[in-house]
C-alpha cells in the first residue's frame, strides 16, 4: 500500500533544503561588503522593487554589508518633460546644462533615492540616503564640454559610507557628484558603483540589468557566459562584442577588479530574488567575473 505524501510536509522539506543549502554561503559572506548597482526594470517595477528591498535587508541581517548605488534615467527624462524640457543625448549620454543638472538632482536625490530608502525601511530602520555631494563622497571632472555637466569620477572619499556601515546601516547612494568648485554633475551610475566598490575594498560588485548576463555573441542568448576572467572579458570588450548599454558596466567592472574587488556579477534584475539566488544557492545565476 502506498502512503500518500502530505503536500505540506513536502513543501516544508523543500524549504528546509533551501535553508540548509544557503548556510555555508551565509557563513562565507558574513562580514563582507557588497556594492549593488540598482537600476533597470528591477527599479521600475513596484513588485520587484519591494522584493529587492527585502533581499537587501536579509543580506544585512545575515551579516553582509550591502551598499546600494543607483541612477535613474527614466525618472530624469520624465521630470524633464513634465517641466517642458526635451532631453538631448550625444553618444548615449544626456546633455546636462545648468537647468538639467538641477532636474537630475531633484529626480535622483529628491525622488528615486527617497523611494528606495523608504522601501528598505519598511522592514526596519536600516537605510540612509546619500548623494555624491554629501561629505565629498563622489569627486568628478567634466567629461566633455559638449555634454555640459556630465562628470567622470576622479575620486571617492568613502568616510561617510564607513561611518554608516559601522552603525550597521545600509547606504543608498544617488550618483550626483561634485567638482573641486562644488559644482554638481550627472555621473554614470555604473562607473560610480565600480569606483565605490574599489574604494571600500568590496568583496563583490553587482550590476542588476535587463538581460540575463554577459553574452559572448550579443544578442545570441545561447552564448550567455556563466563565469569569465578579466583577461577574456577585456578581449571581448575590445573586439566589439558588447551591446552599447553593457560597455560602461564592463569598463567599470574591469577597473574595479584591477583595484582589488574580488568578483563582479552581472545579474538579470527582472528575476524575483535574483540577489539571493546568486549569493545563497549552489548554482548561482547570471555572469560572474573574476580577476585572472
Amino acid at each position: 500500500m502506498i502512503t500518500p505524501v502530505d503536500p505540506r510536509a513536502a513543501t516544508a522539506a523543500e524549504k528546509a533544503a533551501i535553508l540548509s543549502e544557503a548556510l555555508p554561503y551565509i557563513r562565507e559572506f558574513s562580514g563582507t561588503t557588497v556594492v549593488i548597482k540598482y537600476g533597470g526594470h528591477a527599479m521600475e517595477s513596484p513588485e520587484l522593487a519591494a522584493l529587492f528591498a527585502s533581499d537587501v535587508v536579509l543580506m544585512r541581517l545575515v551579516g553582509m554589508n550591502p551598499i546600494v548605488v543607483h541612477g535613474g534615467g527614466p525618472p530624469i527624462t520624465d521630470l524633464m518633460r513634465r517641466l517642458g524640457k526635451e532631453p538631448t543625448f550625444v553618444d548615449g549620454r544626456r546633455v546636462t546644462d545648468t537647468e538639467t543638472v538641477d532636474i537630475v538632482r531633484m529626480a535622483l536625490v529628491g525622488k528615486v533615492n527617497r523611494e528606495i530608502v523608504a522601501a528598505i525601511n519598511r522592514h526596519g530602520p536600516y537605510a540612509v540616503g546619500l548623494s555624491g555631494e554629501d561629505a565629498g563622497l563622489i569627486r568628478v571632472a567634466m567629461r566633455d564640454p559638449a555634454l555640459g555637466f556630465v562628470g567622470d569620477v576622479t575620486g571617492i572619499d568613502p568616510t561617510i559610507v564607513h561611518r554608516l556601515m559601522n552603525e550597521e546601516l545600509i547606504p543608498v547612494i544617488a550618483t550626483v557628484g561634485v567638482d573641486d568648485d562644488g559644482q554638481a554633475y550627472n555621473v554614470n551610475a555604473d562607473s560610480v558603483a565600480g569606483a565605490i566598490a574599489e574604494s571600500l575594498d568590496a568583496e563583490k560588485l553587482v550590476y542588476l540589468t535587463d538581460v540575463a548576463g554577459i553574452y559572448e555573441r550579443w544578442p545570441d542568448e545561447s552564448s550567455l557566459i556563466s563565469r569569465i576572467d578579466s583577461t577574456r572579458l577585456g578581449a571581448l570588450l575590445a573586439g566589439g562584442a558588447m551591446s552599447e548599454g553593457m560597455i560602461p558596466k564592463i569598463e567599470s567592472c574591469l577597473a574595479a577588479l584591477r583595484g582589488g574587488v574580488r568578483s563582479a556579477h552581472v545579474l538579470d534584475g527582472r528575476l524575483p530574488h535574483v540577489l539571493l539566488l546568486e549569493f545563497f544557492t549552489r548554482e548561482g545565476i547570471g555572469t560572474m567575473v573574476c580577476d585572472d
